[in-house]
């Protein structure tokens, strides 16, 4: 699994949407690029979600992480972010919508 910078990019499974991420540690980087860390994809605006229409609403928000958080590697005390991190939307149907990683914005570290 590799680690999360700042970069990645992160989406709504309506794969348009694209999450706002804003890193909250400068400790450690990858290239000169800050890992992401435990809370980061939480609670994130979601922007270009094409999942709209009379009673659908469109993703706009990231909910809690569901998987994704390394058990391992912790910066700060907060556990760092892998290219497996996934939860849910605001999007309807509630309860349904995930989002996911599309990139983790480096290919040089990983968690084994």
């Amino acid at each position: 699994m590799k680690l999360l910078t700042e970069d990645a990019t992160l989406v709504c499974a309506h794969e348009l949407g694209l999450v706002g991420i804003v890193p909250t540690q400068s400790f450690v980087t990858v290239n000169g690029r800050r890992l992401l860390v435990e809370t980061n994809p939480e609670q994130r605006p979601i922007v270009g979600c094409p999942n709209a229409g009379p009673a659908i609403k469109p993703c706009t928000s990231t909910l809690a992480v569901k998987h994704g958080y390394s058990s391992w590697i912790r910066i700060g005390g907060k556990r760092v972010c892998l290219d497996s991190v996934t939860g849910l939307t605001d999007g309807t149907p509630p309860g349904t919508v995930l989002y996911k990683v599309r990139q983790p914005g480096q290919h040089f570290v990983e968690e084994r």
